[in-house]
């Protein structure tokens, strides 16, 4: 889930253009931001735990100086929420030092713990960037372009990832492409992004996506191309249903069209006789407006969010979940009294918001409450980077649809079908990634949750001891 972006402006402070695109994608990760910056002597990392605004303000960036930058928001897949897993990630090894931020998630961490000499107490964070950090620190080579082209091969699992040296910027995504990553071409330079309206934001012209299994990296003499594995494009379908903005454009298509065409599809699978769509927001809203459109019924607002409060699916607890849902939404009483209603949602993971939405919509004077969500019943967790739990935790893991519906009070309850759902992305069902959906996992996965495995593996050192001369981490 993670926001990652990378810059190279000959010319010009790069950190605030590289803040600028990392608000497009707050998003993605709410937890903490950071960034890097090289002047080509001098390599300093900035990071902190917040929003990017918190983290990185008008106080703060004057004193980031430098031609690269690589800048990373945070939601946690691997280790706790601590200062020392904030990203960009640091190390200063034996061979070189460098700055990395990643979005997905490694699934073969235990083995490349092995690579690492003495880990216990080596590491200065829990989380699986650390440790691909670490290991790209000491991994032999010329540069850390070489040591990339030997390294990749042995990692398994999905990251889109920006890199830095003293000399390069780096984007490098996996031989799936589980996560996008794009590129842009700056008037002097260039930039690295995991969403496209990024490089709206900052000014930059779209040029092409990172390419499965492809590393581009950007330096003073331009920018050079290195194809490190066979691709095999398996993007996560949730990009399309959840995670990135409406304004993407994944596989050359509108995420906002797309889920406008599975509301479309929705109506044409499930009609309903109702008086009023209404989406769940923000990533409802096209759904939604698609099903009105293709049932000729009514779309009116039911429901007000709370631009302030944070995703609540990742809460530690149903209470606070709970909770958390009625913070972010308030029913709009007058729209929804008397009326039978037709909620359009794009997903149910663990259930808390679709079941304390409905209670709230009751309570509000619906009559009838019929829930249509715009995904197949999500009953595997996901490895790649989106912390779902454990499977017992997801709610349609072992309820059939009736059962689900019972549960959540509503009157009734549609999925849309996984072939509708690949035909409105228009794309082919071949270049999706749909393990929670399907349970069929394109690269093996742990038999258990490895949220906290690093943390179980090693014993966390004090970040502050790596840095020379050259190389600054400011806490």
């Amino acid at each position: 889930m993670c926001g990652v972006v990378g810059v190279l402006s000959p010319g010009q402070q790069a950190a605030p253009i590289a803040a600028l695109g990392l608000f497009a994608l707050q998003h993605r990760g709410q937890e903490s931001a950071g960034i890097a910056v090289s002047d080509g002597d001098q390599l300093m990392v900035y990071k902190d735990l917040g929003l990017v605004a918190q983290v990185l303000d008008e106080r703060r960036l004057p004193s980031l100086r430098g031609e690269m930058a690589i800048a990373h928001c945070r939601y946690s897949t691997t280790g706790s929420t601590l200062w020392e897993n904030a990203q960009p990630a640091f190390r200063l090894g034996p061979q070189r030092a460098v700055a990395v931020g990643h979005n997905g998630n490694l699934v073969n961490t235990r083995h490349l713990l092995e690579l690492l000499p003495g880990r216990r107490g080596r590491l200065a964070g829990s989380t699986d960037t650390e440790l691909l950090t670490a290991l790209l620190a000491q991994e032999p080579g010329d540069d850390l372009v070489a040591a990339l082209l030997t390294l990749l091969p042995r990692v398994s699992g999905a990251y889109a990832l920006v890199l830095m040296d003293d000399a390069h910027v780096i984007g490098v995504r996996d031989p799936n492409g589980f996560r996008p990553l794009c590129l842009g071409r700056l008037d002097a330079g260039w930039v690295l992004a995991l969403e496209t309206p990024a490089l709206d934001i900052v000014g930059a012209h779209y040029v092409r996506d990172v390419e499965p299994g492809e590393m581009v990296a950007i330096d003073a003499s331009g920018l050079r191309s290195h194809h490190f594995a066979e691709p095999s494009p398996k993007l996560c379908l949730f990009e399309f249903v959840y995670f990135s903005r409406p304004d993407t454009n994944l596989y050359g298509q509108s995420v906002h069209a797309a889920r406008q065409r599975m509301g479309e599809e929705l109506a044409r699978q499930a009609p309903v006789h109702a008086d009023m769509v209404m989406p769940v927001p923000e990533s409802g809203i096209p759904a939604a407006q698609g099903f009105a459109r293709a049932s000729g019924i009514p779309y009116g607002d039911g429901v007000v969010k709370n631009r302030y409060i944070g995703r609540t699916f990742i809460a530690p607890t149903p209470e606070t979940r709970a909770a958390g849902v009625r913070l972010k939404l308030n029913p709009i009483r007058e729209n929804i009294a008397g009326k039978r209603l037709v909620v359009v949602d794009d997903s149910i993971v663990r259930g808390t918001t679709q079941l304390t939405l409905t209670r709230m919509l009751r309570e509000a004077g619906a009559a009838e409450v019929h829930l249509r969500v715009t995904s197949p019943p999500y009953r595997w967790p996901c490895f790649y980077g989106m912390d779902t739990g454990r499977r017992p935790e997801l709610l349609a893991a072992d309820l059939q649809v009736g059962e689900v519906r019972e549960y959540l009070g509503v009157d009734s309850l549609a999925y849309l079908e996984l072939d509708r759902l690949v035909a409105a992305t228009g794309s082919n069902a071949e270049s999706f990634c749909t393990a929670c959906l399907s349970g069929e996992y394109p690269v093996p996965v742990p038999d258990a949750d490895t949220k906290l495995a690093l943390e179980e593996e090693t014993v966390r050192a004090p970040a502050a001891a790596a840095p020379e001369a050259n190389v600054r981490i400011e806490p």
